[in-house]
């Protein structure tokens, strides 16, 4: 028997390649709008119409299996108006037809006998997946669909090298899709508009977790939490949640891979005759030796000083010596400087 074939895409409104974000957005843009309830009475016929290829449309496209079952219809798509419901499967290899008027195609059962379109869904719908998604009585070839899981959910973690470094415990909140307790999900109270999810199904809700921050966290490293992510249907199971890292910008350190880098100022006369000077870690200050004619820009490498890495190790810290004169010169020390002035033949321009 030929049936209408219906473009899901098209009524969503979506491309082919669209995400499952896309989907539900779309759908819930268009259950929103074209709602009976929401309608006059004259256009109210009409509405539930539109509002019945809309739901079933996004039955489709939301879920995995049955989307992918659609897409591989094929280049038939794109042709006519008309799509056979026999004939289609029986142009596919490992398709079988027996005397009850059902076939088996990749293990699941299709009923083309009986009254199509008895039920919520279109005839082309029915010719597709009236058997493989639907319970109750049909012999041992049906299978019932399993509950839907909830969405994966993708929050950012914003993480001090501190935090990163000490390991310490940290506390996220953020806000989830969850399904409506009020309908359950179906966005409908028998054959009304829920009013508390706005037909969409889904509201938001608010969810804090406590985490201790990876000592490998880096900005742009993903961390997934298992089950912490959106609600799923009565029997499923939730979504991850996915915490992308990013890494905050530090007063003093700046963050090469695993490594460290500041500028430590020192002076002259460190610079000439050498000496120790105090340098800043994330460990707390340490003393460093400055090696006797170190010139400006010069990296020392404290070893060990930098970020943890995986497997208990750590990266470098490297300090940039900065030259510098101190930011006030008492008069003994400016002779010295003449002084020094005179002893390279510098002496012209220098002083009064």
């Amino acid at each position: 028997m030929a049936v209408k074939f219906q473009d899901y895409y098209k009524i969503l409104g979506v491309e082919r390649n669209a995400t499952e974000k896309d989907v539900r957005n779309a759908y819930r843009k268009l259950a929103r709008k074209h709602h009976p309830d929401l309608q006059p009475p004259e256009k109210k016929e009409e509405a539930e119409k539109e509002f019945k290829m809309i739901n079933e449309a996004y039955e489709v496209l939301k879920d995995k299996e049955k989307r992918s079952r659609y897409d591989r219809l094929g280049a038939n798509w794109e042709h006519g108006d008309a799509f056979n419901d026999q004939h289609h499967y029986q142009q596919r290899p490992g398709y079988q037809r027996n005397q009850t008027g059902s076939g088996d195609f990749e293990g699941f059962s299709f009923n083309f006998g009986g009254e199509q379109g008895s039920g919520s869904f279109s005839d082309f719908f029915e010719s597709i997946f009236g058997g493989a998604f639907s319970g109750g009585g049909g012999g041992p070839s049906r299978r019932t669909r399993r509950p839907r899981r909830g969405v994966d959910v993708e929050a950012e973690l914003e993480v001090t090298l501190e935090e990163i470094y000490q390991g310490r415990e940290k506390q996220l909140q953020f806000s989830l899709q969850d399904l409506c307790d009020k309908c359950g999900g179906t966005g409908q109270l028998g054959n009304s508009f829920c009013q508390a999810c706005g037909g969409g199904g889904h509201v938001s809700t608010a969810k804090t977790i406590k985490l201790k921050v990876p000592r490998d966290a880096r900005s742009g490293k993903k961390i997934r939490l298992k089950g912490q992510g959106g609600d799923a249907e009565a029997g499923g199971e939730r979504g991850d949640l996915y915490l992308k890292v990013k890494v905050m910008p530090h007063s003093r350190f700046t963050l090469n891979g695993d490594d460290l880098e500041t500028k430590v100022t020192i002076y002259p006369w460190q610079a000439v005759l050498g000496g120790k000077i105090t340098a800043p870690t994330l460990d707390g200050s340490v003393r460093v030796t400055i090696p006797p004619r170190t010139h400006n820009g010069h990296r020392m490498r404290l070893r060990g000083k930098g970020m943890p890495r995986v497997g208990g190790e750590h990266g470098d810290l490297y300090l940039q010596l900065i030259l510098d004169i101190p930011a006030k010169v008492e008069p003994e020390a400016e002779e010295l400087y003449r002084k020094l002035a005179e002893f390279t033949g510098e002496k012209e321009g220098y002083g009064a």
